[in-house]
Protein backbone atom coordinates (compact mmCIF):
# COMPACT_ATOMS: atom_id res chain seq x y z
CA UNK A 1 0.00 0.00 0.00
CA UNK A 2 2.86 2.52 0.93
CA UNK A 3 3.87 2.67 -2.46
CA UNK A 4 0.89 3.74 -3.97
CA UNK A 5 0.03 7.05 -3.32
CA UNK A 6 -1.34 8.73 -6.07
CA UNK A 7 -1.63 13.05 -6.12
CA UNK A 8 -4.38 14.18 -8.38
CA UNK A 9 -4.54 17.82 -10.11
CA UNK A 10 -6.34 17.23 -12.39
CA UNK A 11 -9.85 19.63 -11.73
CA UNK A 12 -13.39 17.80 -12.31
CA UNK A 13 -12.30 14.47 -10.89
CA UNK A 14 -15.17 12.14 -10.37
CA UNK A 15 -15.67 10.15 -7.59
CA UNK A 16 -16.07 6.90 -9.79
CA UNK A 17 -12.30 7.26 -10.77
CA UNK A 18 -11.24 7.78 -7.55
CA UNK A 19 -13.38 5.15 -6.12
CA UNK A 20 -11.41 2.36 -8.38
CA UNK A 21 -8.53 3.58 -7.65
CA UNK A 22 -8.96 3.05 -3.98
CA UNK A 23 -9.96 0.34 -4.85
CA UNK A 24 -6.94 -1.35 -5.92
CA UNK A 25 -5.26 -0.43 -3.41
CA UNK A 26 -4.50 3.38 -3.73
CA UNK A 27 -3.82 6.40 -1.15
CA UNK A 28 -5.39 9.18 -2.49
CA UNK A 29 -5.34 12.84 -2.61
CA UNK A 30 -7.39 14.74 -4.98
CA UNK A 31 -5.01 18.35 -4.55
CA UNK A 32 -7.20 21.38 -3.69
CA UNK A 33 -6.01 23.90 -5.62
CA UNK A 34 -5.28 27.44 -4.52
CA UNK A 35 -8.21 29.76 -6.21
CA UNK A 36 -9.59 26.76 -8.27
CA UNK A 37 -6.40 27.60 -10.24
CA UNK A 38 -5.58 24.79 -13.34
CA UNK A 39 -2.37 22.75 -12.44
CA UNK A 40 -0.98 24.46 -15.39
CA UNK A 41 -0.69 27.43 -13.52
CA UNK A 42 1.39 25.89 -10.70
CA UNK A 43 4.38 27.03 -10.01
CA UNK A 44 7.52 24.35 -9.90
CA UNK A 45 7.73 24.73 -5.55
CA UNK A 46 3.72 24.59 -5.75
CA UNK A 47 4.11 21.59 -7.82
CA UNK A 48 6.77 19.89 -5.47
CA UNK A 49 4.72 20.34 -2.15
CA UNK A 50 1.60 18.57 -3.76
CA UNK A 51 3.61 15.54 -5.18
CA UNK A 52 6.05 15.01 -2.75
CA UNK A 53 6.34 11.58 -1.89
CA UNK A 54 3.99 10.21 -4.45
CA UNK A 55 4.21 7.80 -6.92
CA UNK A 56 1.48 8.34 -9.28
CA UNK A 57 0.33 11.46 -10.15
CA UNK A 58 -2.75 11.90 -12.33
CA UNK A 59 -2.04 15.37 -14.31
CA UNK A 60 -3.88 17.85 -16.41
CA UNK A 61 -1.68 20.66 -18.28
CA UNK A 62 1.23 21.11 -15.41
CA UNK A 63 4.43 21.18 -17.40
CA UNK A 64 6.19 17.83 -16.45
CA UNK A 65 10.26 19.07 -16.19
CA UNK A 66 13.36 17.19 -15.73
CA UNK A 67 13.83 19.58 -12.92
CA UNK A 68 10.12 18.64 -11.59
CA UNK A 69 10.81 14.80 -12.42
CA UNK A 70 14.26 15.18 -10.57
CA UNK A 71 13.01 16.62 -7.52
CA UNK A 72 10.16 14.09 -7.27
CA UNK A 73 12.16 10.47 -7.23
CA UNK A 74 9.56 8.22 -5.74
CA UNK A 75 7.34 9.23 -8.75
CA UNK A 76 6.98 6.45 -10.74
CA UNK A 77 3.98 7.21 -13.14
CA UNK A 78 2.69 10.45 -14.71
CA UNK A 79 -0.70 9.55 -16.32
CA UNK A 80 -2.29 12.47 -18.69
CA UNK A 81 -5.72 12.89 -18.70
CA UNK A 82 -5.85 14.09 -22.15
CA UNK A 83 -3.95 12.76 -25.03
CA UNK A 84 -1.48 16.04 -25.93
CA UNK A 85 2.16 15.47 -23.98
CA UNK A 86 3.74 19.06 -25.37
CA UNK A 87 4.76 19.55 -21.78
CA UNK A 88 5.96 16.54 -20.95
CA UNK A 89 9.50 16.12 -20.95
CA UNK A 90 9.69 12.55 -22.32
CA UNK A 91 13.19 12.49 -22.97
CA UNK A 92 13.67 13.03 -18.78
CA UNK A 93 10.90 10.39 -18.27
CA UNK A 94 13.13 7.84 -19.76
CA UNK A 95 16.78 9.00 -18.69
CA UNK A 96 14.97 8.98 -14.73
CA UNK A 97 12.72 5.53 -15.30
CA UNK A 98 9.21 6.93 -15.23
CA UNK A 99 6.23 6.25 -17.41
CA UNK A 100 4.27 8.43 -19.01
CA UNK A 101 0.49 7.70 -20.28
CA UNK A 102 -2.08 9.55 -22.19
CA UNK A 103 -6.09 8.73 -22.42
CA UNK A 104 -6.27 8.00 -25.82
CA UNK A 105 -9.59 6.74 -26.22
CA UNK A 106 -11.51 8.96 -23.63
CA UNK A 107 -12.18 12.32 -25.34
CA UNK A 108 -11.93 12.06 -29.24
CA UNK A 109 -15.69 11.94 -29.90
CA UNK A 110 -16.13 15.80 -27.68
CA UNK A 111 -13.40 17.06 -29.24
CA UNK A 112 -14.82 16.52 -32.99
CA UNK A 113 -18.55 17.60 -31.76
CA UNK A 114 -16.97 21.06 -30.70
CA UNK A 115 -14.83 21.25 -34.21
CA UNK A 116 -18.45 21.04 -35.86
CA UNK A 117 -19.54 23.02 -33.56
CA UNK A 118 -17.48 26.09 -33.88
CA UNK A 119 -17.61 25.19 -37.91
CA UNK A 120 -21.30 26.09 -37.62
CA UNK A 121 -21.36 28.72 -34.85
CA UNK A 122 -18.90 31.24 -37.02
CA UNK A 123 -20.16 30.65 -40.41
CA UNK A 124 -23.96 30.63 -38.94
CA UNK A 125 -22.90 33.71 -36.85
CA UNK A 126 -24.31 32.43 -34.20
CA UNK A 127 -22.58 34.70 -31.12
CA UNK A 128 -22.69 38.15 -33.41
CA UNK A 129 -26.65 37.96 -33.91
CA UNK A 130 -26.81 36.82 -30.02
CA UNK A 131 -25.06 39.84 -29.35
CA UNK A 132 -26.72 42.16 -31.80
CA UNK A 133 -30.43 40.75 -30.03
CA UNK A 134 -29.47 41.78 -27.12
CA UNK A 135 -28.49 45.52 -28.35
CA UNK A 136 -32.09 45.26 -29.79
CA UNK A 137 -31.95 44.66 -33.23
CA UNK A 138 -33.03 41.65 -34.81
CA UNK A 139 -31.89 42.51 -38.01
CA UNK A 140 -30.55 39.30 -40.19
CA UNK A 141 -27.00 38.42 -40.14
CA UNK A 142 -26.54 36.48 -43.65
CA UNK A 143 -24.27 33.51 -42.62
CA UNK A 144 -22.80 30.51 -44.70
CA UNK A 145 -23.40 26.64 -45.14
CA UNK A 146 -21.51 23.70 -44.06
CA UNK A 147 -23.35 21.95 -46.26
CA UNK A 148 -21.49 20.85 -49.53
CA UNK A 149 -18.57 23.39 -48.38
CA UNK A 150 -15.07 21.99 -48.90
CA UNK A 151 -13.64 21.50 -45.66
CA UNK A 152 -10.06 20.33 -45.04
CA UNK A 153 -8.25 18.90 -41.63
CA UNK A 154 -4.80 18.95 -41.47
CA UNK A 155 -3.94 15.57 -39.54
CA UNK A 156 -5.91 12.61 -39.99
CA UNK A 157 -5.73 11.02 -36.55
CA UNK A 158 -7.85 9.39 -33.99
CA UNK A 159 -9.95 13.21 -33.49
CA UNK A 160 -9.46 13.73 -37.48
CA UNK A 161 -11.41 10.71 -38.26
CA UNK A 162 -14.40 11.43 -36.22
CA UNK A 163 -14.79 14.74 -37.63
CA UNK A 164 -15.09 13.06 -40.82
CA UNK A 165 -17.55 10.98 -39.84
CA UNK A 166 -19.34 14.23 -39.33
CA UNK A 167 -19.03 15.63 -42.02
CA UNK A 168 -20.24 13.50 -44.01
CA UNK A 169 -23.37 13.99 -42.81
CA UNK A 170 -22.90 17.66 -44.62
CA UNK A 171 -22.03 16.00 -47.44
CA UNK A 172 -18.88 18.32 -47.78
CA UNK A 173 -16.10 17.71 -49.69
CA UNK A 174 -13.03 16.36 -47.75
CA UNK A 175 -9.68 17.62 -48.47
CA UNK A 176 -6.54 15.87 -46.38
CA UNK A 177 -3.13 17.38 -45.28
CA UNK A 178 -1.26 14.03 -43.35
CA UNK A 179 2.35 13.24 -43.39
CA UNK A 180 1.12 9.48 -44.09
CA UNK A 181 -1.61 8.81 -46.39
CA UNK A 182 -3.84 6.08 -45.78
CA UNK A 183 -5.31 5.46 -49.40
CA UNK A 184 -7.96 2.52 -48.35
CA UNK A 185 -9.24 5.05 -45.42
CA UNK A 186 -9.92 7.57 -48.08
CA UNK A 187 -11.47 5.31 -50.95
CA UNK A 188 -14.03 4.52 -48.14
CA UNK A 189 -14.51 7.64 -46.54
CA UNK A 190 -14.66 9.44 -50.37
CA UNK A 191 -11.40 11.67 -49.24
CA UNK A 192 -8.85 13.26 -51.14
CA UNK A 193 -5.00 14.24 -50.08
CA UNK A 194 -3.62 16.79 -51.28
CA UNK A 195 -0.72 19.22 -50.47
CA UNK A 196 -0.97 21.51 -47.85
CA UNK A 197 -1.11 24.26 -50.20
CA UNK A 198 -3.68 22.99 -52.27
CA UNK A 199 -5.78 22.31 -48.63
CA UNK A 200 -5.24 25.78 -47.92
CA UNK A 201 -6.00 27.24 -51.37
CA UNK A 202 -9.53 25.37 -52.08
CA UNK A 203 -11.01 25.24 -48.48
CA UNK A 204 -13.87 26.87 -47.14
CA UNK A 205 -13.27 25.75 -43.53
CA UNK A 206 -9.83 24.07 -42.37
CA UNK A 207 -9.87 22.69 -39.14
CA UNK A 208 -6.54 21.71 -37.44
CA UNK A 209 -5.61 18.05 -36.13
CA UNK A 210 -2.43 17.41 -35.86
CA UNK A 211 0.22 17.64 -33.06
CA UNK A 212 2.30 21.11 -31.79
CA UNK A 213 5.89 20.10 -33.30
CA UNK A 214 8.55 21.82 -34.52
CA UNK A 215 7.28 21.74 -38.31
CA UNK A 216 4.01 22.48 -37.33
CA UNK A 217 4.19 25.55 -35.37
CA UNK A 218 2.87 28.24 -36.44
CA UNK A 219 1.60 25.84 -39.72
CA UNK A 220 -1.02 29.14 -40.26
CA UNK A 221 0.90 32.49 -40.54
CA UNK A 222 1.40 35.09 -42.51
CA UNK A 223 3.06 32.98 -44.60
CA UNK A 224 0.12 30.49 -45.56
CA UNK A 225 -2.67 32.93 -44.54
CA UNK A 226 -2.66 34.25 -48.26
CA UNK A 227 -2.87 31.24 -49.76
CA UNK A 228 -6.63 31.10 -48.10
CA UNK A 229 -10.02 32.20 -49.40
CA UNK A 230 -10.96 35.68 -47.74
CA UNK A 231 -14.32 34.10 -46.27
CA UNK A 232 -12.02 31.06 -45.28
CA UNK A 233 -12.99 29.96 -41.51
CA UNK A 234 -10.46 28.83 -38.95
CA UNK A 235 -11.14 26.44 -36.42
CA UNK A 236 -8.38 24.86 -34.15
CA UNK A 237 -9.15 22.37 -31.52
CA UNK A 238 -5.59 21.03 -31.63
CA UNK A 239 -2.81 22.93 -30.05
CA UNK A 240 -1.80 26.55 -29.32
CA UNK A 241 0.67 27.67 -31.65
CA UNK A 242 -0.20 25.86 -34.76
CA UNK A 243 -1.50 29.52 -35.48
CA UNK A 244 -0.07 32.23 -35.57
CA UNK A 245 -2.41 34.15 -32.91
CA UNK A 246 -0.90 37.52 -33.47
CA UNK A 247 -1.18 36.85 -38.02
CA UNK A 248 -4.34 35.35 -37.55
CA UNK A 249 -5.90 38.46 -35.74
CA UNK A 250 -4.84 41.06 -38.16
CA UNK A 251 -5.92 38.54 -40.88
CA UNK A 252 -9.68 38.94 -39.67
CA UNK A 253 -9.42 42.61 -38.69
CA UNK A 254 -8.24 43.34 -42.31
CA UNK A 255 -10.99 40.54 -44.07
CA UNK A 256 -8.36 38.53 -45.50
CA UNK A 257 -10.09 35.70 -43.33
CA UNK A 258 -13.74 35.11 -42.79
CA UNK A 259 -13.65 33.71 -39.24
CA UNK A 260 -11.86 31.40 -36.73
CA UNK A 261 -13.11 28.84 -33.97
CA UNK A 262 -10.55 28.36 -31.23
CA UNK A 263 -10.77 26.24 -28.57
CA UNK A 264 -6.58 26.88 -28.07
CA UNK A 265 -4.51 29.79 -28.28
CA UNK A 266 -0.41 30.96 -27.77
CA UNK A 267 -0.95 32.71 -24.87
CA UNK A 268 -1.90 29.12 -23.08
CA UNK A 269 2.06 28.66 -23.15
CA UNK A 270 3.62 32.40 -23.63
CA UNK A 271 2.07 34.80 -21.82
CA UNK A 272 3.50 37.82 -23.76
CA UNK A 273 0.41 36.64 -26.50
CA UNK A 274 -2.37 37.10 -23.88
CA UNK A 275 -3.47 40.65 -25.36
CA UNK A 276 -3.51 38.69 -28.53
CA UNK A 277 -6.09 36.29 -27.23
CA UNK A 278 -7.85 39.25 -25.51
CA UNK A 279 -8.20 40.85 -28.68
CA UNK A 280 -9.17 37.87 -30.81
CA UNK A 281 -12.12 36.79 -28.53
CA UNK A 282 -13.64 40.35 -28.97
CA UNK A 283 -14.01 39.71 -32.98
CA UNK A 284 -17.41 39.56 -33.78
CA UNK A 285 -16.28 36.96 -36.14
CA UNK A 286 -14.34 34.62 -33.67
CA UNK A 287 -15.89 32.10 -31.81
CA UNK A 288 -13.79 31.00 -28.79
CA UNK A 289 -14.05 28.38 -25.74
CA UNK A 290 -10.92 27.87 -23.16
CA UNK A 291 -9.47 24.45 -24.20
CA UNK A 292 -12.65 22.83 -23.41
CA UNK A 293 -13.05 20.85 -26.16
CA UNK A 294 -12.53 17.93 -23.73
CA UNK A 295 -14.59 18.97 -21.50
CA UNK A 296 -17.94 17.34 -21.26
CA UNK A 297 -19.41 14.96 -18.41
CA UNK A 298 -19.17 12.09 -20.59
CA UNK A 299 -15.49 12.60 -22.51
CA UNK A 300 -13.86 13.29 -18.15
CA UNK A 301 -15.26 10.24 -16.80
CA UNK A 302 -14.03 8.47 -19.15
CA UNK A 303 -10.84 9.59 -19.64
CA UNK A 304 -10.17 9.76 -15.59
CA UNK A 305 -10.92 6.19 -15.89
CA UNK A 306 -8.36 5.67 -18.17
CA UNK A 307 -6.00 7.49 -16.44
CA UNK A 308 -6.36 6.07 -13.48
CA UNK A 309 -6.75 2.55 -15.27
CA UNK A 310 -2.86 3.65 -16.57
CA UNK A 311 -1.86 4.10 -13.16
CA UNK A 312 -3.02 1.03 -11.53
CA UNK A 313 -1.32 -1.27 -13.89
CA UNK A 314 2.26 0.14 -13.15
CA UNK A 315 1.64 -0.46 -10.32
CA UNK A 316 0.64 -3.90 -10.45
CA UNK A 317 3.92 -4.17 -12.92
CA UNK A 318 2.08 -4.37 -16.27
CA UNK A 319 1.53 -1.81 -18.41
CA UNK A 320 -0.90 0.30 -19.64
CA UNK A 321 -2.62 -0.27 -23.02
CA UNK A 322 0.53 -0.18 -26.22
CA UNK A 323 -1.16 2.70 -27.44
CA UNK A 324 -1.82 4.91 -24.29
CA UNK A 325 1.88 4.94 -23.09
CA UNK A 326 4.27 7.70 -24.01
CA UNK A 327 7.54 6.73 -22.66
CA UNK A 328 8.38 3.29 -20.44
CA UNK A 329 11.91 4.07 -18.66
CA UNK A 330 11.42 0.87 -16.44
CA UNK A 331 14.59 -0.82 -16.82
CA UNK A 332 12.35 -4.02 -17.99
CA UNK A 333 9.66 -1.50 -19.61
CA UNK A 334 11.96 -0.89 -23.14
CA UNK A 335 10.39 2.37 -25.09
CA UNK A 336 7.15 1.31 -27.00
CA UNK A 337 8.17 5.69 -27.70
CA UNK A 338 5.14 7.90 -28.83
CA UNK A 339 2.36 6.81 -30.24
CA UNK A 340 -0.21 9.43 -30.47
Amino acid sequence: MSNRKVVITQQFFDEESVAYLKANGCDVTVAKLPGGKPDGSLSHDELVGLLSGAHGWIVGHAPVTRELLAALPDLTVISRRGVGYDRVDVDAARDLGRVVAIAVGGNEAAVADLAIGLMLGVGRRVGESQEAMKAGKWSILMGTDLTRKTVGLVGLGRIGRQVVQRLKAFDARILISAPRPDEEYAQTMGLTYVPLETLFAESDYISLHAPLTSETRFLVSDKTIPLMKSDAIIINTARGGLVEDAHLLAALREKRLGGAGLDVFVSEADSSYKPVTEELIRLPNVAATPHAAASTREALALTNMIASQSVVAVFDGSSPQANRIVVDGRPDGGDPGSRR
